[in-house]
């Protein structure tokens, strides 16, 4: 296992079965087909069974940024560790480098605006956030389902927009090859307009998480 900070796309691209978004000022990857619908189905059920009102990192005056529900996911729980023990053997990153597994859904209505996943370093929470596993590092995050209108990924720089298919991964590295963060991975998780949408993300560091702490 290597270290997160030193996952690449073209790691994962040379996997097969990776399709490599085609530009250079992002490393950012798409995997269909990464979970089955049975599992889709299983964390959808324990996402509704702990879920509670999302928040932010630093909070921006606007009460509307992130209207979508979390569920913290137990990785006590056998089932949730499997599926964590996918994606970091898929990612080929060291488990210790990676957040808990978090759970999101978005009613009707419901969004997550243009954000970036790595904290703002000139943040008012930066050392909150920061000051014990360093900076995010890569994000995996996969659809667990399609609803029926609306709720894709949208990229605004790059005016690209993906649509949630039930099991595929969206990863990308939220940082530059010199460490820097890159403003590009912005990305808006739209309204949905009809059905309800679910996805799992997994969030690696520069350095180990507290698992025992």
């Amino acid at each position: 296992m290597t270290e997160a900070n030193n996952t690449s796309a073209d790691y994962l691209v040379a996997l097969g079965k990776v399709q490599r978004f085609p530009r250079k000022e992002i490393e950012l990857c798409i995997v269909k087909n990464f979970l089955n619908p049975d599992e889709c189905r299983k964390l959808m059920a324990l996402i509704d069974e702990k879920r509670r009102p999302s928040a932010i990192a630093d909070p921006n005056g606007d009460d509307y940024f992130r209207t979508s529900e979390t569920c913290d996911l137990d990785h006590a729980d056998g089932f949730v560790a499997e599926i964590d023990a996918k994606i970091c053997a898929f990612a080929d990153i060291d488990a210790k480098f990676g957040e808990p597994l978090q759970g999101q859904r978005y009613a009707v209505g419901q969004e997550f605006k243009a954000h970036t996943d790595f904290f703002d370093p000139n943040g008012q929470d930066f050392q909150k956030y920061c000051s014990i596993s360093g900076q995010r590092s890569w994000t995996f995050m996969i659809y667990l389902n399609e609803p029926e209108a609306g709720g894709a990924t949208r990229f605004p720089h790059f005016k690209k927009s993906f649509t949630p298919e039930t099991g595929t991964m969206l990863c990308w590295n939220n940082r530059n090859l010199d460490s820097s963060v890159n403003d590009w991975t912005l990305h808006h998780g739209m309204k949905v307009r009809k059905g309800t949408k679910y996805v799992i993300t997994k969030w690696y560091r520069e350095k180990p998480w507290p698992w025992n702490g």
